[in-house]
């Protein structure tokens, strides 16, 4: 058997293809848009593809299911469990075959057997491998979004990313009877591969090991130990962090039919003065250099959005998915990477990128680049103690309410355009998240709306609380 895993480090997302070698077939189950590497896995691993499926309607990144079971010749298996609200638009198409709790997906000596799996989703299901060639018993399974390492899948995406109303409860009781149903039906040493990590909005407590059993879990998972159906629903539904606003547009494509991407593109290198052209067309500009060179000099009003591991999350977060979108990089590398990860949650107009000699033009031509004015966590500590300046912490609200400095104001990084009332006017602005990167988009977001005169505490919180200085724990 070949069983191959692909992870994807922005977004925290697995994705598995499953092979037999006596038969040269497989099936890749979950994919992201980046198909050319299943392609290629099934090449080297002298396999074709011959069945692509999916686990369920994902939030948070655009699948890659529909395109590559056309690009490969492969039979497209969806979920036809759940209500007729979630059911896939396009599963009239040809090449697709709805499934449902007992069917199988069968090629050579491999089996799936499909298990219904609600909770996170209705229409979930989970994938039970056999490989009949050497035991005819279940080796492992796909779990999706139902289990993670330490964790399971959150039942509340429906209602706070999709916006339909009512489901938060019911989706915690039926992710409840799932697992207790799952527990009873397969033994403890059943392989557990799931479709995320630790850094996915899909979960709270997600571990980064990327492989589990059954058994384990049991014994080690909050979720999966809690044998009371209000507790759990008490339990998965409190901590859960703010799903990003793009969560709604990822449900939506990918229900509706995701569209082709047709090949990871390189955005074009542009004249660095076409930087003067995009700002007075007021077109959408990201710088996506690293934070520290953009506190040393940066274009007024360009947000930034370092190309590090979160910039897939904070692009959905603050990006238009109806505008072309255009950089300010270091290299083609750079901008071909952030163009690459943009994709994935179906930002594909990305329409060219300009070197940082443009901020030296836009400099000579239009007046001084900003420079970041930044502030120790011991100034920031009497600050606080004098309640001269007011503090804004971009943290997520879970974070702020683990422990913050006394007197700030929180409003998450994301959610901080829709907030902008409610940040203090008339004083200069402390801003800070944990680590620094978060205030400095922040930082961006506030220049944008016309609030400059803030700085910046690059050391984040973690070194202000390991230094012994005074916070305090719960809202403000």
């Amino acid at each position: 058997m070949v069983l191959t895993r692909f992870y994807n480090e922005k977004l925290a997302q697995a994705s598995y293809l499953v092979g037999c070698p006596a038969c040269g077939k497989a099936a890749v189950i979950d994919p992201n848009r980046d198909i050319q590497m299943y392609l290629d896995a099934a090449k080297s691993s002298g396999v074709k593809i011959v069945a692509v499926t999916e686990t369920h309607i994902h939030a948070d990144y655009l699948s890659g299911s529909r395109e590559l079971a056309t690009m490969s010749g492969a039979t497209l298996f969806l979920s036809a469990e759940g209500d007729e609200d979630w059911q896939y638009a396009f599963a009239d198409e040809p090449n697709v075959t709805l499934v449902k709790h007992g069917d199988a997906i069968r090629f050579g000596q491999i089996r799936l057997d499909v298990v219904r799996t609600p909770g996170h989703t209705p229409e979930h299901i989970s994938f039970v491998l056999t490989d009949e060639g050497t035991l005819d018993e279940p080796l492992g399974s796909f779990t999706g979004d139902f289990i993670f390492v330490g964790d399971v899948g959150r039942p509340d995406l429906l209602e706070k990313a999709a916006g339909v109303a009512g489901t938060m409860e019911e989706g915690a009781k039926s992710l409840f009877h799932s697992l207790q149903e799952f527990k009873a039906a397969y033994q403890s040493p059943l392989i557990l591969w799931p479709g995320h990590g630790a850094g996915s909005a899909c979960g709270k407590s997600m571990s980064g090991v990327p492989v589990s059993t059954l058994g384990y879990e049991c014994k080690a998972n909050w979720a999966l130990k809690t044998e009371v159906v209000e507790d759990f629903v008490g339990a998965v539904l409190s901590g859960q962090p703010d799903p990003p606003t793009y969560f709604k547009q990822m449900k939506l494509l990918n229900k509706q039919g995701p569209p082709f991407l047709e090949g990871l593109r390189s955005p074009a290198e542009m004249p660095p003065v076409d930087l003067l052209l995009w700002l007075d067309e007021d077109r959408i500009v990201v710088d996506i250099r690293p934070t520290l060179s953009v506190s040393r000099g940066a274009v007024p009003g360009v947000l930034h959005v370092p190309n590090g591991k979160s910039f897939t999350n904070w692009a959905g977060w603050l990006l238009p998915y109806n505008r072309p979108i255009y950089f300010i990089a270091d290299s083609q590398e750079q901008a071909n990477e952030a163009a690459k990860d943009m994709a994935m949650i179906g930002l594909d107009e990305v329409c060219g990128w300009v070197p940082a000699s443009a901020l030296e033009i836009y400099a000579a031509e239009r007046g001084s680049l900003h420079v970041t004015d930044q502030i120790s966590i011991h100034e920031v500590a009497e600050a606080s103690e004098s309640k001269e300046h007011p503090i804004l912490d971009v943290r997520a609200k879970s974070e702020f309410d683990h422990g913050h400095i006394p007197g700030a104001i929180n409003i998450p990084l994301g959610r901080l355009s829709e907030r902008i009332d409610e940040v203090p006017k008339g004083k200069r602005l402390i801003v800070h998240c944990a680590g620094g990167t978060r205030s400095m988009i922040a930082l961006t977001v506030l220049a944008k709306h016309g609030i400059t005169d803030a700085r910046n505490m690059p050391d984040g919180f973690m070194d202000y609380e390991e230094a012994g200085l005074k916070i305090e724990a719960g809202p403000s």
